[in-house]
């Protein structure tokens, strides 16, 4: 599938892919920094964004839309950011094709699989779609019972457009991103990957727990750890300086 992207800056390549629900808008603000040094291209994926929604949905397929948009431009090298699915799915693309990867960063992702922990941002997802969602106001409303911390809220709502003069409608493909859930949170296939990769957690999250990190040197044996204190799962966006320091400090050591 041809992803939406959009390209800024010039120098080697830096791909951001952002998580599940999110956007390439989400990264706007930390694309222009990294363009200092690299041309940065960012990335909608399947059924995200403006890139075209799709049935079929897994961490296979999202590689293989990566592949080929780096074939499509060119590209015999990469770096690449991916947060949570976006780390998955660059994690995928190394395990398939690890001689395109200069450096990668995995931003608040581990290799294991994961519970459910969606539900009440689904919830409040089927909440909005069972109303005509005809304006922001009453959509952050009915969201709010179930979805009250402000940031979290506020990046669903980034997926609300208007689809027409008076009809609110989502970016994403809640359908398909709800029925293929259990593809979302499932482990990653047992494999070495042999590209230098910086595994970055926030220190309030527990997507990489202490007891992963001897897992995650098993199969990515070229690999660093930073723990980004009093930021959780969205690390970047809760304290944007220091993510946006560590990033730069691996791309150009």
């Amino acid at each position: 599938m041809k992803l939406q992207h959009r390209i800024i800056g010039e120098g080697k390549p830096l791909i951001i892919l952002h998580g599940l629900f999110g956007s390439s808008d989400n990264w706007q603000t930390h694309a222009k920094r990294f363009s200092e040094y690299f041309q940065v291209i960012l990335v909608d994926q399947r059924n995200h964004g403006h890139t075209d929604w799709s049935e079929e949905f897994d961490y296979d397929l999202l590689a293989a839309d990566l592949q080929e948009l780096i074939s499509d431009l060119g590209f015999e090298k990469v770096n690449l950011l991916g947060h949570s699915m976006g780390g998955k799915t660059v994690m995928r693309y190394a395990q398939l094709y690890p001689d395109t990867i200069e450096k990668m960063i995995v931003v608040d992702m581990g290799l294991k699989g994961y519970p459910p922990h969606h539900q009440q941002i689904l919830k409040g997802i089927d909440a909005l779609n069972a109303t005509a969602m005809d304006s922001r106001s009453a959509a952050e409303a009915i969201l709010l019972p179930f979805v009250p911390e402000n940031g979290t809220r506020q990046f669903l709502m980034k997926n609300l457009y208007w689809i027409e003069k008076g009809k609110l409608a989502w970016r994403m493909n809640v359908e398909v991103l709800e029925k293929e859930m259990p593809n979302i949170l499932k482990a990653l296939p047992e494999q070495e990957v042999l590209v230098q990769t910086l595994f970055i957690r926030g220190g309030l999250s527990n997507y990489i727990i202490d007891e992963d990190i001897s897992d995650i040197e098993n199969q990515f044996p070229d690999s660093s750890f930073v723990t980004i204190e009093n930021a959780g799962h969205w690390v970047h966006a809760e304290q944007p300086e220091e993510f946006m320091n560590a990033v730069l400090e691996f791309l150009l050591r």
